[in-house]
């Protein structure tokens, strides 16, 4: 595979200007799929109670940042807190296809992180509501361009794609090595139906059987999706598609509070970046994992959505740039 860097002639540079690109996507269409959920999280720097999480939470969230139109499909108890579904509104999420169940708990999670935050151990797992989820799709939400399918059971992430009476312009599908232990067959068939598949690289390795992540991409890439995304935590991310690799750093951060639902906040900055320019081609697919990988860098620093609520436009824009000027240099070779 070609690798593509930055260098002196190939500078990465910003050029967005958020109010305008925010008007300018307000007539798009960004749903969202996945879990809306209570976790209670410990680590090396403290521990909280029950607290707002879930993949679509957190995808939404970050995606709202960028992008208006978001229309979110999950389902929660009626013990959710209606000033949340509330807040969604505030951020510009439908919340339509959010189910609620009355006489039912929310999805609950409850996890322990170790000293080097990239291990964690599930304290307690409670289904709940998600036990007999079938999502529903509004009308309302049947003009969808951008279908993000946070982590979720694979076969109801299809069922979302089947029951979009058009396909979206761009597929991005989240999954965990958890659905590769129990649910293979689902997970096979739904990976067929996506453009862009985000994995970490133990679940890149698992999914495929191969240590080397460029033989692992080649392997998933033949899967089905068009572009894969390698999450590699504290080491960056990897963008594939075809013969070309893009990679982005991590932001070298002086403390890491929690890095629940990191993966989610990055793939909902990458697509909301996206679905905001309406610009799919592989250069602004790169742009849009700088895009993420700030995202992500905000969720980290905080327990749950703390940091994440009320950042500016001015913040995301001097967060990018730090990213941009880890990778920029000039170089004459000789």
């Amino acid at each position: 595979m070609q690798k593509r860097g930055v260098s002196g002639s190939q500078k990465y540079k910003t050029y967005v200007n958020f109010q305008y690109l925010r008007q300018k996507s307000s007539k798009m269409s960004l749903v969202v799929v996945g879990t809306v959920a209570f976790d209670a999280i410990e680590t090396p720097f403290g521990k909280t109670d029950k607290i707002i999480g879930g993949a679509a939470t957190y995808s939404g969230t970050s995606a709202s940042y960028f992008a208006k139109n978001i229309k979110l499909v999950s389902v929660v108890g009626d013990d959710f807190p209606k000033e949340m579904i509330e807040q969604f509104g505030k951020m510009g999420m439908s919340t339509e296809g959010l189910q609620v169940k009355n006489g039912q708990k929310t999805f609950f999670w409850a996890g322990r992180y170790h000293e080097d935050m990239n291990t964690r151990d599930t304290l307690d797992t409670q289904l709940n509501v998600l036990l007999d989820f079938d999502p529903v799709i509004p009308d309302s939400y049947q003009d969808c361009e951008f279908l993000m399918l946070s982590n979720l059971m694979p076969q109801l992430q299809r069922q979302v794609i089947e029951r979009l009476h058009k396909r979206p312009r761009l597929i991005v599908m989240d999954t965990m090595n958890f659905w590769m232990e129990t649910q293979w067959d689902a997970l096979m068939e739904t990976i067929k139906l996506v453009d862009v598949l985000t994995v970490n690289d133990s679940e890149a390795r698992q999914l495929t059987g191969e240590y080397s992540l460029v033989k692992a991409a080649q392997k998933i890439l033949s899967m089905g999706p068009r572009y894969l995304i390698i999450k590699k935590g504290e080491h960056g991310a990897l963008l594939f598609h075809e013969n070309q690799v893009f990679f982005a750093p991590a932001l070298p951060l002086e403390e890491v509070f929690d890095p629940t639902g990191a993966g989610d906040t990055f793939a909902g900055g990458f697509i909301g970046h996206l679905a905001q320019t309406r610009d799919i081609s592989f250069d602004s697919m790169k742009r849009a994992v700088i895009y993420g990988s700030a995202m992500a860098s905000f969720c980290v620093e905080k327990f749950g959505l703390e940091r994440m609520v009320n950042l500016t436009p001015e913040e995301i824009e001097t967060r990018v740039q730090q990213f941009v000027d880890l990778v920029q240099f000039d170089i004459q070779l000789v």
